[in-house]
């Protein structure tokens, strides 16, 4: 049985350098051989942020505070999360969501995730979707308007 602990001291997978959004991610449920269920433990700096606000269509996502003080954005505002806190984050718009380390430490979060192999993530404060997939990531990234008819181009 192979174990991963949320805790320890691990090789990070990934880092992300973009100002505002370090971070760095390793992907527990890949690593323990998950194929239903995702799972990345994320690690953020201080003044540092996960994502973008975003929801997914196709997608549900649960936050696990595992370290530190994240603040949680959500529909309804902010709120800190304590180690232990655990944030659902719905499918929709009633899931939208971004981790924010607005301490002066290091925080830890774990992010599960439901797996489908295809996905659309909506960024509400720049109006952009994203198509994602398992295979390959972003597959495009399109700006939500202007929108167009269903009939438009047809004959």
């Amino acid at each position: 049985m192979d174990v991963f602990n949320l805790y320890g001291e691990h090789e990070w997978e990934d880092e992300n350098d973009r100002e505002g959004y370090r971070h760095r991610v390793t992907a527990v449920g890949r690593q323990l051989g998950g194929s239903l269920l995702g799972g990345s433990l994320y690690e953020l700096p201080p003044g540092e942020k996960t994502w973008p606000y975003h929801y997914e269509i196709g997608c549900e996502e649960w936050v696990v505070a595992v370290s530190g003080r994240p603040t949680f954005r959500g529909p309804e505002g902010e709120r800190e999360l304590e180690p232990g806190d655990v944030v659902v984050c719905p499918e929709g718009p009633a899931g939208a969501h971004q981790v924010i380390n607005g301490s002066a430490e290091p925080c830890r979060i774990l992010i599960l995730s439901s797996k489908s192999p295809l996905a659309f993530v909506h960024y509400p404060d720049s109006n952009k979707v994203g198509l994602w997939s398992q295979e390959g990531g972003y597959q495009s990234m399109l700006r939500r308007e202007p929108e167009l008819d269903y009939w438009e181009g047809e004959s």
